[in-house]
């Protein structure tokens, strides 16, 4: 392989956004780099607050808490010019295996999702899923309309721009 080429970023994985049933959504996407640097991009604060929010949305982080282990919390708090307060999203951490999995719920409404982020290494990558799970079709239906859904692509774009310059 010649010089130019090694130098030159990886290619851009798509995003795939599938909703599997009623009740369920599921995202997918391959990074470049090992499950244990992906995984800690999603449970460092610092970290997160560098990929979360899909930058065209016009939101910033006010603050970002997450204690990523079993029982542990998380707190995410979003400012925006359209808001008349900060909004925040927040839950727990029911199950977190390092570099593998975490699952957490959605606490901020009554129709919250559980969500579960697997992460599988397949050589100098990591295989994501995003498996997120409504108490209802209704809320699922709403989570979609709302476009609350439709950023993950941008997201894990910005994930990918930051996993360069951890690996």
């Amino acid at each position: 392989m010649d010089k130019k080429r090694e130098s030159e970023p990886p290619m851009k994985n798509p995003t795939t956004v599938e909703r599997k049933s009623e009740r369920e959504l599921v995202v997918t996407r391959t990074f470049h780099g090992p499950a244990h640097i992906v995984f800690e991009a999603w449970t460092t604060p610092e970290l997160l607050k560098r990929w979360w929010v899909p930058e065209s949305c016009g939101m910033a982080f006010v603050s970002c808490e997450a204690d990523a282990r079993t029982g542990g919390m998380y707190r995410f708090v979003f400012s925006h010019a359209a808001f008349e307060q900060p909004m925040a999203f927040f839950g727990r951490y029911i199950d977190v295996a390092p570099g593998s999995r975490i699952v957490w719920t959605n606490e901020e409404s009554a129709d919250g999702a559980v969500s579960t982020v697997t992460f599988e290494e397949k050589g100098d990558q990591t295989l994501l899923v995003l498996h997120e799970l409504y108490p209802s079709t209704q809320a699922l239906d709403d989570a979609i309309a709302s476009g609350s859904t439709s950023g993950a692509g941008e997201q894990f774009e910005q994930l990918d721009t930051l996993l360069v310059t951890l690996v």
